[in-house]
Formats: structure tokens, C-alpha cells, sequence
């Protein structure tokens, strides 16, 4: 069955081992995987081209900022971070200091890190599900998040998370800030047609 969706399978029970999750995504290379910190695992459809766009230029911003002030390294949505509590997530964008991701060990860094970004960005897509995608961002805040959006196109919104605070909703368009943990960072947000 092709669904534009994505399908969630209850795997608590199976419990796989980061290892075993590894090899399974792995060996299903052509599917994009995540694991739920509630033990589901999610098969997600490919994103279609204007979110794919917005996705890469969102990536692309982080990166030149990055480039600059040399303070962290840059992910793509294809990297898989081991949560500590369990989640196995890839945001759309990622971004690590550079002191935690140099605490990691090079096995580490190879694999699906064991580590939280310190900030991501999460793109709603017409087929995401919001509820879906806010039980991530809350997975994020669980493992030490420091900042966090949820760029919804579809609602002309944007939800800020951030460690040990409510989460703010600023309607678009907007310019969001880095804050103290992507100093200098600013990003313009247009208002979408979708």
C-alpha cells in the first residue's frame, strides 16, 4: 500500500537494540525511520519538492552561519540522534556545539550519536501530522533541548521550544532569533502559500 502518511508500528514489545535498530535502517536505506521514545517506530514518506526546498534552504542558513562562527556542527534530516530517552529522531535541521559533539567518541559520531542537538528544526509538511510533530519537539525538550522550532506552513505559525520554558507561537511572517545558543543567528520567515 503507498500512503502519503506516515505508518506507525508498535515495536515496545520486539524491543530493539540500537545496534538492531541501526542494521534495520540500514538495510531499508530507501525508508526514513525514527523511533519513538514510547517504543513505535515510524516509516515516513518522502517529503514532496516545495517542503524538500524550504527543508534544504532552512539547512542551508544554519550551515553559512555555522561556517562563520565555527562554534558547532550542521545535520541534515537524513541524521539519526539516539535520544537519551530512548527516541531515535532526525530533525530537518540540526545543529551541536562543538565541545558535545568532541566529547563524542568516533564510533559514536559514525553511528546514530548518542547525544540531543542543541537546537533543531522541524518542518511541518502538508502530510505531517501537528500532534505528531509536537510529541517530537516535547521528545527534544526531554533529552535537554536547548532551543527548538516547528515551522508550520499550513497554520502560518511557528512554535518556539525551548529548555524549561512554555512554548511561544509567533504567527508569520516572522524573523526568529538564535538566541544565546546560535548567537548572531537570524532567520527571515515569509508568510507561505500553502
Amino acid at each position: 500500500m503507498i500512503t502519503s502518511e506516515s505508518v506507525i508500528l508498535n515495536i515496545k514489545k520486539v524491543g530493539l537494540s540500537d545496534e538492531q535498530f541501526y542494521h534495520l535502517c540500514h538495510t531499508n536505506e530507501d525508508w526514513k525511520l525514527e523511533e519513538t521514545a514510547k517504543g513505535e517506530l515510524i516509516i515516513m514518506p518522502p517529503v514532496g519538492a516545495i517542503s524538500g526546498n524550504r527543508e534544504s534552504e532552512f539547512n542551508a542558513d544554519v550551515a553559512i552561519w555555522n561556517r562563520k562562527t565555527k562554534l558547532g556542527k550542521v545535520f541534515s534530516s537524513s541524521t539519526i540522534f539516539t535520544l537519551p530517552n530512548g527516541g531515535k529522531r532526525s530533525p530537518d535541521v540540526a545543529w551541536i556545539a562543538n565541545e558535545r559533539w568532541e566529547s563524542l567518541s568516533i564510533e559514536e559520531q559514525e553511528k546514530f550519536p548518542k547525544i540531543c542537538p542543541d537546537f533543531v528544526i522541524e518542518l511541518r509538511s502538508r502530510t505531517d501530522s501537528l500532534s505528531q510533530l509536537q510529541d517530537k519537539m516535547q521528545e527534544y525538550l526531554n533529552s535537554s533541548l536547548r532551543l527548538g522550532w516547528l515551522i508550520d506552513p499550513q497554520n502560518q505559525q511557528v512554535e518556539i521550544y525551548r529548555l524549561n520554558q512554555s512554548v511561544e507561537i509567533i504567527s508569520l511572517p516572522t524573523s526568529l532569533l538564535g538566541e544565546d545558543v546560535l548567537p548572531g543567528f537570524i532567520l527571515e520567515l515569509p508568510l507561505f502559500n500553502d
